[in-house]
């Protein structure tokens, strides 16, 4: 197979394909060479499988798009080719040639040798069969450690260029808002200042490897009403200032991610596809973005079909262009042929194409798509004999050793310890009773997005790709001596009652009952969470709080183990199980963390990124709550979580103490360092999670009644002490003001150091002194930590 394509312009290199030239003189020359309609091709992707024989990708028939001819469009180019591995199954090896065999068709076609950006899923690993499935965002959240998600983020993004993939769709930066909603698994957490550096850390990692990062979704998704899915946004601009917007911002400032997907719900009316305050005004006049914004999955068709704000596909095409949405996904439909027509009789000014098609050529650019000794042929083929295809199958391993180590990492560090009497970790038991519908599933790991519940479901005989060990396979390791009998008792949400008898049976001859509980991921209704799985409240689903009320009936112990994809009221089990372990889709390792936090080789260090809530009625709420959010004398409902945001258990005990404040007032302008002391004081090495929450009480505008403002773990031996310093500047009390600026004003503050937003250890109150000052997108994000070894006398 040929390699290289040569640019058959002229006997010498083209002014685009010279890398000596500035990228700005190359894309000018490029888009003053080209016709309208090799402009607009450009500015579009087709949704394609990889050929499992090697052979080239064909087009995806999706039924809400009609049939693509590839034939008929390659002349003029094209822009993007859509999942190319997260589509159908195809052995990595024989889907990297595919692709690479596409890429020279496609630069081979048209008349500039330009080839297309592959770009595909990577919500918790890169959603291509046989690669690792990592932990899904909230997991992600639960670490409280950025560093490893860093690392994580890396991997992915080494894998998928190793293949072929220039662009990954990740992160998601919604913060979650109400529970219901069916994609929290997909999110971070309820905190924005979580979510903005968790989410960083995975740009960074993901960018790291090559891997342009796509933010999403831009903005006002999980602010949806009701938890329903593309559902109309209600959130004011202060809310989505101060809440819905600076995870973006953070990722784009520190993260330097070079991509943005828009959110397909309206806020106001106003939907984000069509939003040039937000795409343009906000995203690239204010904070500087120089990427592309991408649509989201039909989303530009969505306003002429969902919105009705345009009244045919050219005026779809328009208005999204016009505000700021330079690439049509996943295939083409408006940015084609109406595109091209409505610019050529004047209705949309070819402009406005241009300034969408420089940000893409100069991706490509920069991306080395437009070199002339660009090779399509990705670093996992290189040196493999191309023209034998079935020799490379197996050649590529996307779920290696290393990887899975990672997994595991993150998968330990995001099991939540939730509630304890003592009962684990368990002390050598006999006899285990294994109950629940998701103690002997493989895939109640996985989320909606990884590869086996996303497409696999779809191909049913087809190998997973990846190991997946139950927890009944995991404990019976962990616990080689003990008798462990399974019964169901129920499954996920079928309503299902005949055999919680069994299973009551099984627990009362048993020294421990260890239930699992939780959801099914699956898409659009097939599960009970994920992509347009809403709930209608958090109760469990099916009968599994029927299950569970009848295993705290008996004298067994019971030790509560959810493998979810949101937090779920737990009824009478939050007083009465003997211990409560919470787990959100912790991947392909998940079971092995369960497992270790259950016999106690783990000890438990995750934190919640999302409260539990006490009842299954009490939503919208987070944390993040006004005073009027809060309990009070005068509504007979109370919101209080019944574990709040950031808790979480350990095995050991941590002291703190000693707290001092260098400075007692400030400046608006300046910063202030608290110092104290975190000792375990508990038998065995463990890690806090220390985290800042900051109190005003009193603002211009109503302000939440604390918020995350900084975090660190904190990883002790037994009897082992740390000194944590953390300086704090003005600037992270900031808030959206009563002009809709952001402004630092002069009064009292509370911060609080707390084991979790309701458990708060020590608290410095701080004067910020003078006038009240306005701060923009380049202000100090974040209160910095340091730790050092306190040395005994």
């Amino acid at each position: 197979m040929n390699a290289n394509v040569a640019v058959e312009n002229t006997p010498e290199i083209s002014l685009w394909n010279d890398p000596t030239v500035s990228v700005t003189a190359r894309v000018d020359a490029l888009i003053d060479a080209m016709t309208l309609q090799e402009k607009t091709a450009q500015l579009y992707g087709v949704w394609v499988g990889a050929s499992d024989q090697g052979g080239e990708v064909a087009p995806h028939q999706h039924d809400m798009e009609e049939a693509v001819d590839l034939e008929a469009l390659l002349p003029t180019g094209l822009g993007q080719l859509t999942r190319p591995f997260g589509t159908v199954p195809v052995d990595p090896a024989l889907g990297a040639l595919s692709l690479a065999r596409t890429q020279i068709r496609i630069a081979a076609t048209n008349r500039f040798g330009i080839p297309a950006i592959a770009h595909d899923e990577c919500l918790a690993g890169f959603a291509a069969w046989g690669a690792t499935a990592y932990p899904v965002p909230l997991s992600w959240g639960a670490t409280f450690d950025p560093d490893t998600v860093r690392r994580m983020a890396a991997a992915i993004g080494r894998d998928m260029r190793a293949v072929g993939i220039h662009q990954g769709l990740a992160p998601v930066l919604d913060v979650v808002r109400d529970a219901r909603w069916g994609r929290v698994e997909e999110t971070i957490g309820e905190d924005p200042y979580l979510v903005g550096t968790i989410g960083t850390a995975y740009v960074q990692g993901l960018e790291s490897a090559g891997i342009v990062a796509t933010l999403k979704h831009f903005v006002g998704y999980s602010a949806s009403r009701a938890g329903r899915n593309l559902a109309p946004s209600s959130v004011g601009p202060r809310e989505r200032a101060d809440v819905l917007l600076p995870p973006f911002e953070m990722a784009i400032r520190e993260g330097g991610a070079r991509s943005v997907m828009n959110a397909y719900t309206d806020t106001d009316g106003m939907p984000s596809a069509a939003d040039e305050d937000l795409l343009t005004g906000l995203l690239r006049d204010t904070w500087g973005f120089d990427g592309t914004v991408v649509a989201d999955y039909f989303a530009i068709a969505f306003l002429k079909t969902l919105h009705g704000i345009a009244a045919d596909w050219a005026g779809a095409a328009g208005t999204a262009l016009h505000a700021g949405i330079d690439v049509e996904l996943p295939n083409v439909k408006t940015y084609g042929a109406p595109l091209a027509a409505a610019v050529a009789d004047g209705r949309i000014p070819e402009t406005l194409v241009d300034r969408a098609l420089r940000r893409v050529l100069t991706q490509k650019a920069m991306l080395g798509l437009l070199d002339p000794d660009w090779n399509p042929v990705p670093a996992a083929l290189g040196g493999a004999d191309l023209d034998d295809p079935a020799a490379l199958r197996g050649r590529i391993d996307l779920d290696g050793p290393e990887n899975r180590a990672l997994a595991r990492t993150v998968a330990e560090e995001a099991v939540v310890l939730l509630s304890n009497d003592g009962a684990l970790p368990l002390a050598g038991p006999r006899r285990i009773a294994l109950l629940g519908p998701n103690a002997a599933e493989p895939t109640a790991v996985l989320g909606c997005y990884s590869f086996p519940q996303h497409i696999g479901v779809r191909h049913p005989g087809t190998p997973l790709g990846i190991e997946l060990p139950t927890l009944r396979d995991t404990l019976a390791a962990e616990f080689p001596d003990a008798k462990i009998t399974f019964a169901r008792g129920t499954g996920i949400d079928d309503g299902d009652l005949s055999g919680i008898r069994v299973a009551a049976q099984v627990a009362r001859e048993a020294d421990v009952a260890v239930v699992v509980l939780g959801d099914r991921a699956g898409l659009f209704g097939r599960g009970t969470s994920g992509e347009g799985c809403d709930a209608e409240a958090l109760a469990l689903p099916g009968a599994q709080q029927h299950l569970l009320a009848t295993l705290l009936d008996l004298e067994t112990p019971v030790v509560t183990v959810l493998l979810a994809g949101r937090p779920y009221a737990l009824g009478r089990a939050v007083e009465e199980s003997a211990a409560i372990v919470q787990s959100f889709f912790p991947g392909e390792e998940g079971t092995h963390a369960v497992a270790g936090v259950l016999s106690g080789r783990v000890n438990p260090s995750g934190r919640l990124p999302v409260s539990v809530p006490r009842g299954p009625g009490s939503q919208p709420t987070t944390y993040l709550g006004a005073r009027l959010a809060h309990a009070s004398e005068v509504s007979n409902i109370d919101p209080t979580p019944a574990f709040a945001f950031g808790h979480g258990l350990s095995y050991t005990r941590f002291d703190w103490a000693d707290l001092t404040v260098d400075v007692q007032e400030i400046a608006t302008d300046g910063e202030f360092t608290l110092t104290f002391s975190v000792r375990n004081s508990g038998r065995r090495s463990g890690t806090e999670v220390v985290q800042l929450y900051l109190h005003d009480p009193v603002a211009s505008v109503v302000q939440p009644v604390q918020r995350l403002v900084g975090y660190t773990r904190v990883a002790l031996k037994p009897g082992e002490a740390r000194r944590v310093r953390v300086t704090v500047p003005a600037d992270v009390a900031s808030f959206t003001g009563r002009d809709g600026r952001r402004v630092v004003e002069p009064g009292e503050l509370e911060m609080r150091l707390a084991a979790s937003s309701a458990d708060p250890r020590l608290t410095a109150r701080v004067r910020l002194t003078g006038a009240e000052r306005h701060v923009d997108h380049t202000r100090r994000l974040h209160a910095t930590f340091g730790q050092e070894p306190v040395v005994r006398a």
